[in-house]
């Protein structure tokens, strides 16, 4: 090291460009919090209890696809068969509540067992994904569109090529309503909150301004995104999956088993996309092949304007979640105001790009930054 370089401070960023990487790196929290100031502006009925608890629930579906996906993602792969899975893990679900329902077996067991075998099930695809990819160098990409097709026919297959897997008896639908529309909180008119159940015999008046505070798809949610977010930022499982994501080669001589890694985060992937399709069946009583094939892409869009590099090594679960709330968001505001539904897939793809756009811009900055300091300890 030169002389002078220890006389000398090393130059810092300049004020305006500490605001400028305070603006990048936050800039999904900003543009969140003024698309539901905007939406509020134009329709008040925006901002009210129902529809957030609204856009909370359907929101659901593409935060637990997003955080196997935000793992994939920081690992410099993709899994585009996800979609597919939550389709294929719903019917699993569906089929076997109600074949077991049928047979004359408790709604209870019949429930525990057809969630068992949707989770189980969903494990598969993940499990052939990481295969292929950490052990036969297959590219994330390939391996996973060509389960894509796979998993599509299978869950297609299954239902003989119907949509939708239904005639659930009635005492199991019961308990899935009471799970997947239920909340642990309600706030009814005139009898103020209520705990755990809806209150039965509700007058019309009462029903409509029934306000679901805790619904519990949501909370079912936030814990595993709790779980998802604390691995990912406070375990070696979540270190090592950074440091493959950054450089593979070098993960590999400090001694990280990669391939076992790769497989079993393309495993969590499925499994946070079979839990999605647990989820649709409590919702709508029912399980649909292709009810996770539109949140594909918003799957990926959430992880992205999350601020997850598609280079790999960089990414947060919080921004995933934020990503997810800004697509629930946009497509409900736009439902609100009567825009045409085919213009969610155009807005969801200028903000995919801005989101590109917007990590290039950090990784400009601190390469800058990098160069700036090399120089002065020159």
């Amino acid at each position: 090291m030169a002389a002078s370089a220890l006389t000398q401070p090393k130059r810092r960023a300049s004020p305006q460009e500490t605001l400028l990487q305070i603006l990048l790196r936050g800039w999904s929290w900003v543009f969140l919090v003024a698309l539901i100031l905007i939406f509020t502006a134009l329709d008040p009925v925006f901002l009210s209890v129902r529809n957030i608890s609204n856009i909370l629930v359907s929101s659901t579906l593409i935060v637990l696809m997003a955080l196997g996906q935000t793992y994939v993602i920081i690992t410099a792969g993709i899994d585009l068969s996800v979609g597919w899975t939550v389709g294929l893990s719903s019917v699993i679900t569906a089929t076997v509540m109600r074949d077991f329902g049928e047979a004359g077996m408790d709604p209870g067991t019949a429930i525990a067992f057809g969630v068992v075998a949707g989770l189980l099930v969903s494990l598969i695809p993940g499990l052939v994904n990481g295969w292929l990819v950490a052990k036969i160098k297959i590219p994330p990409f390939i391996a996973t569109i060509g389960m894509f097709g796979i998993v599509r026919g299978a869950a297609f297959l299954l239902t003989d090529g119907k949509n939708v897997v239904g005639n659930i008896p009635a005492e199991i639908r019961e308990v899935l309503r009471g799970i997947g529309n239920g909340s642990l909180l309600y706030n009814v008119p005139d009898q103020g909150l209520v705990w755990f159940s809806q209150p039965a015999d509700l007058a019309a008046t009462q029903l409509r301004g029934l306000e679901r505070l805790m619904p519990y798809p949501v909370l079912i949610t936030v814990v595993i995104v709790l779980i998802f977010a604390f691995v990912l930022a406070r375990t070696k499982f979540g270190r090592h999956t950074y440091a493959i994501g950054d450089n593979e080669e070098a993960a590999r001589r400090a001694g990280i088993n990669v391939d076992r890694h790769l497989i079993f985060i393309y495993v969590l992937a499925a499994f946070t996309a079979g839990i999605a399709g647990v989820l649709h069946v409590f919702r709508f009583t029912a399980g649909a092949p292709n009810v996770g094939e539109a949140a594909l892409l918003d799957s990926v869009a959430a992880v992205v304007i999350g601020g997850t590099s598609l280079f790999g090594g960089e990414g947060k679960i919080s921004g995933t979640v934020i990503g997810a709330l800004i697509i629930g968001v946009l497509q409900t505001g736009l439902v609100i105001l009567a825009v045409d539904a085919l213009w969610q897939f155009i807005v969801v793809g200028v903000i995919i790009i801005i989101a590109v756009l917007v990590n290039q811009a950090q990784e400009a900055i601190e390469a800058r930054q990098v160069k700036r300091e090399e120089h002065a300890d020159e």
